[in-house]
């Protein structure tokens, strides 16, 4: 995003962002296991709180809300590009970076519950098979992050034709990368969707 980067007389980078992320991560994991826990064992009866689909469920949710997030915050941002008159120049827009931490965090609150999955393939798997299906669970995220890749690489493809710079063009004043962040939560929405039909359907080896 074309924002304003500075905090009085001092400039952050726009890559450093990604602190937020991890920050999210090490502020909420100990909230998560000395507050969440006790309070969610003491209704569900489950020793960690909630059981692993419950978890993996909720880092959808935060991914979901994320985009979210992230489609308001360029929205607002495409507004005042309009009302400053600068679509057609590759100029900062007078709006604070800061307000892309709470896509950030969010994203950091989704990772906290994402442990559900690597703990879901452990405990599930048979026992000559956990190695092998944890490694599956890492192979998920790789397979997602090529996938996602695909998906920013044929947008422009589909939405760049006619004269139109498409959503995500070399000067983001021109495009609508809301509009990009919008079909991501969509996408992440069907995705949470199809997840909570499975694992409504899923019988636990736990349980048998």
């Amino acid at each position: 995003m074309v924002m304003d980067k500075h905090i009085g007389s001092f400039e952050i980078p726009a890559a450093s962002f990604q602190s937020v992320d991890v920050l999210a991560v090490l502020i909420l994991v100990p909230v998560y296991e000395t507050i969440l826990v006790p309070v969610l064992r003491k209704f569900t009866g489950t020793a960690n709180g909630i059981t692993p689909l419950q978890r993996m469920g909720i880092s959808l949710a935060f991914s979901t809300l994320s985009m979210i997030s992230a489609a308001f915050v360029e929205s607002y941002r495409l507004q005042i590009a309009h009302a400053e008159g600068s679509i057609h120049s590759k100029v900062t827009v007078p709006m604070s970076i800061m307000w892309q931490g709470p896509q950030y965090f969010l994203i950091g609150a989704g990772e906290v519950f994402s442990t559900g999955l690597n703990e879901f393939f452990y405990e599930e798997s048979p026992d000559a098979m956990k190695s092998m299906c944890l490694a599956f669970s890492f192979a998920n995220n790789a397979v997602g992050n090529y996938l996602n890749s695909l998906i920013i690489s044929l947008v422009p493809l589909f939405t760049a034709n006619g004269g139109s710079p498409g959503w995500i063009p070399d000067n983001l004043n021109e495009g609508h990368l809301d509009q990009f962040y919008w079909m991501m939560a969509g996408l992440s929405f069907l995705n949470l969707l199809a997840f909570i039909s499975c694992a409504m359907r899923y019988k636990s080896n736990k349980a048998s």
